[in-house]
């Protein structure tokens, strides 16, 4: 059975991370989906029956899973719902797994903000020079600007982004570690 789903629910697991023998990347966690009833006679709302899933990305959605979904967390998945079942030492056991075409933050319970990959084209999320003269001076040999006062002091060379505010604020987060830093 392979069928496309959209399931509401939280990260109930750490991000767990490998690869296949092929080299394709992969993420996984566990997401419980718990339906609420509202109780007429009591006039209040409450938890009904939990679901699990295994949620399994690949590729490119691997890559971010890791850095963007954190356990907790609510988040809306899009998927291939697959069940699977064995049987062992007589007894018949079932699993959902959904593999994950698209997983993002429930905007309904919190704020999110969206970093663009390196792999597809870039949004600035900060103004670009106009012209060819407001732009910084590079220096060829290191193909570079020459002034680095933009550079965050404890810059480790991990990748980073600079996000601009509402307020004009600048800070830089660090892609690897989910640091947000002023500039």
């Amino acid at each position: 059975m392979s069928e496309t789903i959209t399931i509401r629910g939280f990260v109930a697991t750490e991000i767990t991370s490998s690869t296949t023998p092929g080299g394709v990347a992969t993420a996984s966690f566990r997401l419980g989906s718990t339906t609420r009833r509202f109780d007429r006679e009591s006039k209040t709302w409450g938890d009904g029956h939990t679901n699990w899933f295994t949620v399994q990305g690949y590729r490119n959605l691997a890559g971010t899973l890791g850095c963007s979904i954190r356990k907790g967390q609510p988040v809306i998945v899009v998927g291939k719902l697959k069940i699977r079942s064995w049987e062992k030492e007589g007894r018949v056991y079932h699993s959902t797994i959904i593999d994950a075409d698209a997983v993002g933050h429930d905007l309904s319970f919190g704020s999110a903000n969206f970093i663009r990959t390196a792999s597809r084209p870039a949004l600035s999320l900060v103004e670009t020079p106009q012209s060819p003269e407001d732009a910084p001076a590079v220096d060829p040999a290191l193909d570079e600007p020459e002034d680095r006062e933009d550079e965050h002091p404890d810059d480790h060379g991990h990748a980073s982004v600079v996000i601009e505010d509402n307020d004009g604020e600048l800070s830089s987060l660090d892609l690897e570690t989910g640091e947000l830093a002023e500039v």
